[in-house]
């Protein structure tokens, strides 16, 4: 993508996946199965669905899931359905869900808490001290993933036992 080029709207699969790997069970440092949101989708009053069916959407197979849900796929995730439809509300949630992200890293965890209660000046010190570090292990200096590298991770077929 050159500069001045607009981010490509993601596909709903890519979207999807996102929130599979992003979001986690309370308490848990893994994704939820198929299973799961299924079950959530139907004790939330939302409409039937299939653990094959939920996969098919993640995957890219199927992409046309129905407003209602759509609406129990954001809910049961935590984010607001216009996440599925809009460009610039899945550009605002980006940041929220690269920030779930890398917050399962405990070294990650640890920097934010133990950088909580700094000034701001100190604060912009310690973040121009990330960015040499960042430049010496030639990553660029905007962390955000690209939209094509949300769905870079094989998924394998939901597991009769999930």
């Amino acid at each position: 993508m050159t500069k001045g080029e607009a981010d490509p709207q993601p596909s709903l699969a890519a979207k999807l996946d996102r929130l599979f790997r992003v979001v986690q069970p309370p308490g848990q440092d893994r994704e939820y199965t198929y299973r799961e949101v299924a079950a959530g989708i139907a004790s939330g009053g939302g409409p039937p669905t299939s653990e094959n069916y939920l996969y098919l959407l993640r995957v890219g197979r199927r992409d046309n899931p129905g407003k209602k849900l759509l609406e129990a796929l954001a809910d049961f995730f935590g984010t607001d359905v216009s996440y599925f439809y809009d460009i610039e509300t899945t550009r605002d949630r980006e940041d929220e869900m690269r920030l779930r992200a890398a917050l399962h890293d405990s070294s990650v965890r640890q920097l934010a808490l133990r950088s909580a209660d700094l000034s701001k000046k100190n604060l912009k010190h310690i973040i121009a001290i990330i960015e040499q570090v960042r430049e010496l292990e030639g990553l660029p200096s905007d962390a955000r993933p690209r939209v094509e590298e949300w769905s870079s991770e094989r998924l394998d077929e939901p597991d009769e036992t999930d």
